[in-house]
């Protein structure tokens, strides 16, 4: 049926057939018989070179536990615009990795006039970051359902909507 497709549009347009994608804006794309994944290793690498992190001691955590930012605190004001490059990076890469959205989305508050706590904050994602390229490199794919599951690189399943293994989420489909 696919071949059939691709041959009437190819007809139609003038096209070409460049094979099974494996790359789209900065996003890998890996397509395997159980699932199609999609990560940002490298992107995120590049993000710690590009902002010096590479070297940085990893954490566990995005943001430290009652962490209270605000726009009234006192310190040093940062550069805005290397400041905004980051948070904007960083929200690139929650497309892959929304388990940095809340913190990310907490330091993007304060693009307008940050200070060195605002940059701190950032930083700390980047070393968790660095955390997940050191031990668990994870891939989101989307299945049947419309449900994520996450997978290690060993293809061990971390997690399914929230349940842990394969027979509870047969049992909820």
């Amino acid at each position: 049926m696919f071949e059939e497709f691709k041959k009437a549009m190819t007809r139609e347009f003038e096209m070409t057939d460049i094979g099974l994608m494996s790359y789209y804006l900065g996003i890998e794309v890996k397509q395997k018989e159980y699932g199609v994944f999609i990560s940002q290793e490298g992107y995120a690498r590049e993000l710690l070179k590009k902002f010096k992190m590479n070297d940085c001691k990893p954490i566990s955590t995005p943001i430290e536990c009652g962490v209270k930012l605000s726009k009234y605190d006192e310190g040093e004001p940062v550069d805005a615009t290397s400041f905004k490059s980051l948070v904007g990076s960083l929200r690139y890469l929650t497309y892959t990795r929304p388990n940095i959205l809340y913190a990310v989305g907490l330091v993007s508050r304060y693009m307008k006039a940050p200070i060195t706590t605002h940059l701190k904050t950032a930083k700390i994602i980047l070393r968790y970051i660095k955390c997940f390229e050191l031990c668990c490199d994870l891939e989101l794919t989307v299945i049947q359902y419309r449900k994520f599951q996450v997978y290690n690189s060993d293809t061990e399943k971390v997690t399914i909507d929230g349940i842990h293994d394969e027979q509870s989420a047969e049992k909820r489909r």
